[in-house]
């Protein structure tokens, strides 16, 4: 609950539309109920604020698919499926079962920045890969963490708030994932940060398990299903 409130700012930052605040955007209302909240509340009140805090940010998500900020549907394939005991890298499996709490076997070996529901799954473009390998950096699709590796979708359509379906299993991306320094070791200069969402659409994300199921490697991957 602290972490979240410390960040319920940043959660409307990252959607369309959200940094900087644009006051047109159907997220704008909402953005400013969580941010009143904030304000009003997370002091005395912290377990309400959350709430309120979280019902703007999944109405605004709401409002923002109904006017279509994230796009026609997209189709892309699962190009690898990953998990391991803690730390990096993963190893590689054909097939996974994924729970509510993320892939079945998968440990995070830092629960307190790892591992959390909104991080149950991390996802990443094996085309980003593909260039940062090519640009002589020592890295391999599950290197830096992530459970599922994606072609064939554009990435930088990839955002917080999207929908996609993978195999059976149906997830929102909640955040970008923020890169630490167990990841240095897979750029040749160590520089992890060139795959910080700030430089582009060169991020990691976190997803949300909407539907459980299985998820194998070839599965076609759904960008806005809805859409």
């Amino acid at each position: 609950v602290e972490r979240t409130l410390a960040n319920g700012r940043t959660l409307f930052d990252l959607l369309p539309g959200g940094f900087p605040p644009d006051p047109a955007s159907p997220a704008a209302p909402h953005r400013t109920a969580a941010e009143r909240a904030l304000d009003e509340l997370a002091e005395d009140d912290p377990e309400r604020a959350v709430g309120i805090v979280w019902e703007q940010w999944r109405d605004a998500i709401a409002q923002l698919r109904a006017a279509g900020a994230f796009g026609d549907r997209a189709e892309g394939a699962v190009a690898g499926l990953f998990l391991g005991d803690g730390g990096v890298p993963k190893r590689f499996a054909e097939q996974v079962e994924v729970s509510w709490s993320g892939v079945r076997g998968d440990r995070q070996e830092d629960r307190r920045n790892h591992g959390r529901p909104w991080q149950a799954l991390c996802l990443w473009s094996g085309e980003v890969v593909d260039e940062l390998a090519a640009a002589g950096h020592p890295i391999d699709p599950g290197a830096a963490g992530e459970n599922v590796s994606i072609r064939g979708l554009p990435w930088e359509r990839v955002v917080p708030g999207t929908q996609l379906l993978l195999g059976e299993v149906k997830v929102e991306v909640s955040s970008y994932a923020v890169p630490c320094k167990k990841n240095a070791g897979w750029f040749s200069d160590g520089s992890f940060d060139r795959i910080h969402h700030r430089h582009g659409p060169v991020s990691r994300v976190y997803a949300t398990v909407l539907e459980p199921g299985t998820v194998t490697v070839g599965d076609v991957v759904v960008l806005e299903p809805e859409g």
